[in-house]
């Protein structure tokens, strides 16, 4: 039943219709209704350690977002020139970094529109810059305890081999090691895999918004005299968008959708030659005569235009502008979709957004900047860089440390000194209680949990033992060597499939069970899976960091196992003598 469990659970991964913690919980409520898992036991993980530490820490990588820091150190990229092997291996090393000690996303989030900015500014695709950041988040991750979360969670695998858990730089002898052979590939080779297509090279050139700006005229005898903009929307069989109103000297843009149309007003739209034609000949409104509009006029010194990447997890995921009812809802306009490095040509009212995809969004400049977390989406090249004060740098940068000292020396268990960093944290100013509760990955803390008690009941049943029996079958004419390297390629493997926090709760039991048929310590083992399980590098869908840049480096499914899958190789051939060397 376990098996049965756990082939529907990596089907339902890997086809992706359903989201990682639905499938999750649908996996423990079978174990627990089959009586594998009893009741009592059934929610017992979600008061394990792990998701203590991962929420705290996600808490902890916020303030330290707010504080400036990252932001201070990005802004000293711009010096890095325009050689493309020295932007690589500067952000790559960078965020590698930043990843060792803050969530990964959050660190690629910080650097992408420092990536973009390097890339137009010298003429370079993105997409040369952009995989190299992903695979740099994921690289930093091996490198310490908190650096990502199948670290944490092979930890307590370790107590529950009859071992104290693993402490914070236990993970830095290999994962440094690793890290750093992968960054060296990243810069002098790996970006020269990434395949070259010809695409827009900024913003303005991906959404040439102009060329679909068009100036209409309400008349005097119009059916829409008195009536609002939303009627427009609704009664208008094409897709169009009203950016603007202009009523004698008053220009308002992005005008409320109850705003009242009245004789004369000349409404700015952006539609296709196409769509244009039906919204005339509907509902009965004028052209104005021919002017050029630039894109200046969908901006002024309240409203702004900008461009955004939907994030992992945001609440425009599979949903549409009308579901989401952006205008009504957020006061924002929605003027483009592009999808892998093209524009999207289908009606905008049609489209279900993906994460990665890029958007083109107009709206007022004070609250933008609030609406855009709301969403769940990451502003790109057009945000500026904030600089933290000296002050907040060194307050949060000591709140930090402190958490990181007392978890490293053993004076406090890890999860107990990250949740005093977050409570500091927001007790200093560094961040609000709305900010920490939305800096939480709830979907990814439900993943957590449910997996946890599914992976002990394949442990419990037999089943993880089976399973190491038949890779110690396999390897009973190897040496130890290679069968840690079936280990660690299983996890690779299955991480580039599912989200790499499943691939640890599934595979350590496994490992475990490895090790005792081979009378053999478990620490090596559980080693090799959390490295394996930070390699997502072969699909976009392996690892957030991986879809996040799909949409803007405008690369397809097949792109990433170019450089992935070297780069996977290197690793392991690197890995098994590190772990050999300080896991004997």
């Amino acid at each position: 039943m376990v098996f049965g469990t756990l082939g529907l659970v990596l089907g339902l991964f890997i086809w992706g219709r359903w989201r990682y913690d639905i499938v999750a919980l649908l996996a423990l409520l079978i174990v627990t209704v089959t009586g594998i898992v009893s009741g009592g036991a059934a929610f017992a993980g979600f008061g394990h350690p792990a998701i203590i530490t991962v929420a705290a820490v996600l808490v902890v990588s916020r303030g330290l977002q707010n504080a400036g820091l990252v932001d201070r150190i990005a802004a000293w990229m711009t010096r890095v020139g325009d050689c493309p092997t020295l932007q690589v291996a500067a952000l790559a090393g960078l965020v590698t970094v930043c990843s060792a000690f803050m969530n990964n996303v959050g660190a690629l989030g910080l650097l992408m529109p420092v990536a973009l900015r390097m890339a137009y500014k010298s003429g370079n695709s993105p997409a040369l810059l952009l995989m190299p950041l992903a695979f740099g988040s994921l690289l930093g991750g091996m490198t310490t305890l908190i650096g990502t979360p199948p670290n944490v969670i092979i930890a307590t695998f370790r107590v529950e081999a009859g071992e104290s858990p693993f402490r914070m730089f236990d993970f830095a002898p290999v994962g440094v090691g690793v890290a750093l052979t992968g960054l060296v590939f990243i810069a002098l080779l790996g970006w020269r895999l990434i395949p070259r297509r010809q695409g827009p090279a900024a913003p303005q050139e991906l959404f040439q918004i102009a060329e679909y700006l068009t100036e209409v005229r309400v008349p005097q005898d119009s059916q829409l005299v008195g009536k609002s903009l939303r009627d427009l929307e609704l009664t208008a069989e094409a897709d169009v968008n009203i950016v603007g109103l202009v009523r004698g000297q008053r220009r308002l843009l992005v005008p409320s959708s109850f705003e009242i149309m009245w004789p004369g007003d000349i409404l700015i739209v952006e539609a296709d030659p196409e769509a244009l034609k039906t919204l005339v000949d509907t509902v009965g409104l004028e052209l104005v005569a021919s002017q050029d509009l630039g894109e200046e006029a969908l901006g002024s010194e309240d409203v702004s235009v900008l461009e955004a990447v939907i994030m992992p997890n945001s609440v425009m995921e599979g949903r549409t502008v009308i579901d989401l009812n952006l205008r009504w809802r957020y006061g924002v306009n929605l003027l483009a979709v592009a999808r892998q490095g093209a524009r999207l040509r289908e009606r905008l009212k049609n489209v279900r957004f993906r994460v990665g995809d890029v958007v083109l969004l107009q709206g007022r400049t004070a609250t933008l900047p609030e609406v855009l977390p709301i969403l769940g989406c990451l502003p790109l090249a057009e945000r500026g860089v904030r600089l933290g004060q000296p002050r907040r740098i060194a307050l949060s940068t000591g709140i930090f440390g402190g958490a990181l000292a007392l978890s490293a020396t053993g004076v406090l268990p890890v999860q107990i000194a990250f949740v005093g960093a977050a409570a500091a944290m927001v007790l200093a100013g560094m961040l609000s209680l709305r900010e920490a509760y939305e800096s939480v990955d709830w979907p990814i803390l439900v993943l957590l949990g449910a997996m946890i008690p599914v992976g002990q009941a394949l442990e419990s049943t037999g089943g993880a033992q089976l399973i190491a029996d038949q890779i110690l079958e396999l390897g009973r004419q190897l040496p130890a060597g290679l069968t840690l390297a079936v280990v660690l390629v299983g996890a690779m493997f299955l991480s580039d499939l599912v989200n790499n926090a499943a691939a640890a709760v599934l595979m350590a039991p496994i490992a475990i069970g490895v090790a005792q048929g081979l009378g053999a310590s478990p620490d090596p083992f559980l080693m090799a899976v959390a490295i394996g399980a930070s390699c997502a590098f072969l699909t976009p869908i392996g690892h957030q960091s991986n879809t996040l840049v799909l949409g803007p480096g405008g690369y397809r499914f097949g792109d990433y196992w170019r450089m992935g899958l070297p780069l996977e190789i290197l690793i392991t051939i690197v890995a098994i003598p590190l772990l050999l060397w300080f896991w004997p």
